[in-house]
């Protein structure tokens, strides 16, 4: 007699988030440091390829955006089957990418959104022109949760909306500056990274229209590492998706993102990628 086989299943789901992004060959950044940090905490990611690049751990070499059509189509398959608990955005790739989305994600106002403005590569190789940068601004900004810039994304977001002041001209904006234009344009929350910002430890600033919400200090970790920002992005997305409100999520991300960095290893020639299964290993420290 054979045994029976229940089709049934009550297991409720992990909390889904779905990802805009751009592939990574090398599994340091992109849709696949995405996939392992939302799968680490524990979230079930859905994944939307918005560009693919030609990359390794030193640079990116060359990229190729996707059409908008097939973004949104990609998009509205999964988020009509599925509930969606959290948005995350990456690389974008073109203007007309960042229309499709910003249409796409505007059917769905409840669904926290945190928006990553990949610009350039940890290199400082170009991803996004002047006028993607403008798309992004007038079209996703105002339907941010919460903006994850690193210090030098700050600036150039800010001052790409704001015309030269003789102030910012003589002296480099200050970044609660940059906040305060970046919230005005309509997102609720910015958490600006200071790993490129002078100073024995990097500290990060949560601001929302209000001004700093938080202000945390990390102990500066030696190397050069690819993927950080997009495990921030991705974690701050997660936890969210957790159940967790955005000053705690961007606690909580923060905390889980350092550890990754703690534990980076060198695969390649180039940076260093994030352990995002760094607890796999049996080290599950604090921070």
């Amino acid at each position: 007699m054979s045994a029976s086989v229940s089709t049934s299943f009550s297991t409720p789901p992990p909390p889904i988030v779905l990802v805009f992004a751009g592939t990574d060959p090398t599994g340091g950044a992109g849709l696949q440091a995405d996939i392992l940090t939302l799968a680490s905490l524990g979230c079930h990611p859905l994944s939307v390829v918005t560009a693919v690049t030609v990359q390794d751990t030193v640079g990116v070499d060359d990229f190729f955006p996707m059409e908008a059509e097939w973004i949104a189509d990609q998009a509205r398959s999964v988020l009509e089957d599925m509930p969606v608990a959290a948005i995350k955005i990456g690389m974008i790739g073109s203007v007309e990418a960042v229309a499709a989305i910003a249409e796409v994600v505007s059917d769905y106002p409840d669904i926290p959104l945190v928006l990553d403005p990949v610009l350039t590569s940890g290199r400082g190789d170009p991803l996004a022109n002047e006028a993607l940068m403008s798309a992004l601004i007038d079209l996703l900004l105002p339907q941010t949760t919460v903006l994850t810039p690193n210090s030098i994304e700050a600036r150039r977001l800010a001052e790409e909306e704001e015309e030269d002041t003789e102030a910012d001209s003589e002296a480099t904006l200050e970044l609660a500056e940059c906040a305060r234009r970046l919230i005005d344009l309509g997102c609720e929350f910015v958490l600006i990274t200071g790993a490129h910002e002078q100073g024995a430890q990097v500290v990060n600033t949560l601001y929302n229209t209000r001004g700093v919400v938080h202000r945390q200090n990390w102990e500066r970790l030696p190397g050069s590492y690819h993927g950080s920002g997009c495990t921030l992005a991705a974690a701050l997305a997660g936890f969210l998706a957790l159940g967790q409100d955005v000053a705690e999520a961007a606690k909580e991300a923060q905390a889980y993102t350092w550890q990754t960095l703690k534990h980076a290893y060198r695969p390649g020639m180039g940076q260093f990628i994030p352990d995002r299964m760094y607890w796999v290993h049996g080290d599950d420290e604090e921070a």
